[in-house]
């Protein structure tokens, strides 16, 4: 993460329509509102093709409707080697798909740049191993409630690792 470089976040759920969907209209709409959209660049994939293509789940699209945040024109993609290679952050949101990606990274022979993290591991204190899928729940409301929370951190971490590398480049 050099100076004038954005922080690029992959967001990693199952089926991209739910969890990293929301997770990354999140952060996108927190950084512009912090001014930091010039430095945040937010993405997400998921780890299966069922719903390639799909605009995120209605459950979805009705929490971030209610609290102001855009997800317009987003759509469902898979994992890609590139987006594994060039992401800061490759942030899964269950165990589940943090052994997917990190399978996918030893059979592509990735040894990525950035910071491989489970989403939980930015709610220090939680109990859960990672964000409920509300695609099989239908608690959009607590995944949106953790996802704000974890989002929140998450641009602390990234605003903190700019500043660093931002010091050490005035040295």
């Amino acid at each position: 993460m050099a100076d004038n470089k954005k922080t690029k976040v992959l967001f990693v759920c199952l089926g991209n329509i739910c969890r990293s969907p929301m997770a990354e209209a999140v952060l996108r709409h927190k950084a512009e509102e912090q001014g930091l959209g010039g430095i945040v660049e937010a993405g997400s994939c998921g780890t299966g093709d069922w719903h390639l293509g799909h605009s995120p789940h209605e459950g979805t699209r009705r929490m971030l409707d209610a609290a102001g945040i855009s997800c317009q024109g987003m759509i469902s993609t898979l994992v890609s080697r590139q987006a594994l290679e060039q992401a800061d952050y490759i942030v899964c949101m269950d165990e589940k798909n943090e052994q997917d990606v990190r399978e996918l990274l030893r059979e592509w022979s990735i040894e990525p740049d950035g910071e491989l993290l489970r989403f939980m591991e930015l709610l220090p204190g939680q109990e859960r191993a990672g964000v409920p899928d509300p695609y099989y729940t239908g608690d959009f409301e607590e995944t949106f409630r953790l996802v704000n929370v974890g989002c929140d951190r998450l641009l602390s971490l990234i605003k903190n690792d700019q500043a660093r590398l931002a010091g050490h480049a005035r040295v």
